[in-house]
């Protein structure tokens, strides 16, 4: 008996180590997308897609699961551009002021770890890059203005920001020396070896959209706020209008995407007296995210229904190599970049998410065909469908970043 009962307990624990194994294998092993989701209709809640992304995957290109927000849909705007290390996943509803924090180290059970509102004084956070510390810096586009403040043009700041949602430290960037300037941070790009952060200045609102025309460094051991400066304007007068989402470029420069479709190309950042120039203009306006891998910068180009690839070895003479059109009717915008499978991912004002290869030897683009969702067309589609977390409904991605 006592033999029977050992070989039962032998047997149970040998069958039980392999089904552990492959839960860890399952949350570990695999490659996705998070896309950051509200409802088209704005009707039901922000929530958190994730999408199977290995090209290997017999459910490439497939939904896996979802993790719903107690916030209704006003407006689903930025996640952070790149997955952090820490697998904490910074996301907002930009009209609502909110921000999430999305614990996605186990891409099969995200959950949400927290969120936050207003922060140190300021409200509506835009976007969010990590420091050589792990936490996020942010740009927050308003400060809570006082009555004596009220000679100041519009203003916001920068915060550093923790895993756990707490305010670190923060810092202004109101300017007495810009009195009529409109200094609301859009997008940052930080330079730990220079010590220095650069952060554009551009506004969510319609009223102020074509105001912003300005680009600010900082000190980043201190967030001291060391100089605000007006951007190039070149010989068509608007490609410097409305900047938004400063790159670091190959050779140190700083490219800065404008609603213009311009992009300007600052130097001289670890001097008093950085240099703005407009390099380059696309064709149209309200061009959206750009994504810099190797020595080309890939941009979205509403106007020409896709991608245009620009080489810039020489920065101060990008040149076009490649455009890609998706349709007559996609207006592109939001732009990420995967190392491990060479693709990118592309989101529009649209329920239809894509993935394009990239060849970093060439500049060329193609459609990743073989990305097909349930409906078997190429991309994902987020438009009328039944969604794991119960709700049914159009969804509207905007920002989509891939696990590491």
């Amino acid at each position: 008996m006592s033999r029977f009962f050992f070989a039962l307990v032998l047997v149970y624990s040998i069958s039980s180590i392999p089904v552990h194994s492959q839960d860890q294998k399952a949350a570990g092993v695999g490659h996705y997308l998070f896309a950051w989701t509200g409802d088209a209709n704005r009707k039901g809640n922000d929530f958190l897609a994730v999408i199977d992304a290995d090209p290997a995957s017999p459910s490439y290109g497939h939904i896996v699961t979802t993790v719903a927000t107690d916030q209704p849909t006003m407006y689903v705007h930025h996640t952070e551009y790149t997955m952090p290390a820490s697998g904490m996943l910074f996301a907002n509803d930009h009209d609502a002021g909110r921000t999430f924090i999305f614990d996605v180290r186990d891409p099969l059970h995200p959950k949400v770890a927290t969120s936050f509102n207003d922060m140190a004084g300021y409200m509506h956070p835009h976007s969010y890059q990590r420091l050589p510390n792990g936490h996020v810096l942010a740009t927050f586009q308003h400060a809570h203005h006082s009555p004596s403040d009220e000679h100041m043009a519009a203003t916001g700041g920068l915060v550093e920001i923790d895993d756990q949602g707490k305010a670190i430290r923060s810092s202004s960037s109101a300017d007495p020396a810009f009195p009529d300037s409109l200094l609301t941070p859009y997008g940052l790009v930080i330079l730990p070896e220079l010590d220095r952060v650069v952060s554009t200045n551009s506004s969510m609102h319609l009223d102020d959209i074509f105001r912003g025309e300005t680009y600010q460094l900082w000190r980043l051991s201190d967030l001291k706020l060391l100089k605000t400066a007006h951007f190039d304007v070149g010989e068509n007068h608007y490609g410097q209008i409305s900047p938004e989402e400063p790159r670091l470029g190959p050779d140190g420069s700083i490219f800065v995407q404008t609603l213009g479709c311009g992009i300007e190309r600052i130097t001289g950042i670890q001097t008093a007296e950085p240099q703005s120039q407009l390099v380059y203009n696309f064709p149209g306006n309200w061009c959206g995210v750009p994504t810099i891998v190797g020595h080309y910068l890939i941009q979205s180009v509403p106007a020409v229904r896709g991608l245009i690839v620009l080489d810039i070895t020489n920065g101060a003479k990008p040149v076009e190599v490649s455009r890609l059109k998706f349709s007559d009717t996609y207006q592109p915008h939001w732009t990420g970049w995967d190392a491990r499978t060479q693709r990118l991912v592309v989101t529009a004002k649209e329920p239809r998410l894509f993935l394009v290869k990239f060849d970093q030897a060439t500049g060329a683009l193609s459609m990743d065909d073989t990305f097909r969702d349930a409906d078997g067309k190429p991309g994902f589609n987020f438009a009328e469908r039944e969604w794991p977390h119960g709700w049914k409904g159009s969804g509207m991605p905007h920002g989509v970043v891939f696990s590491r």
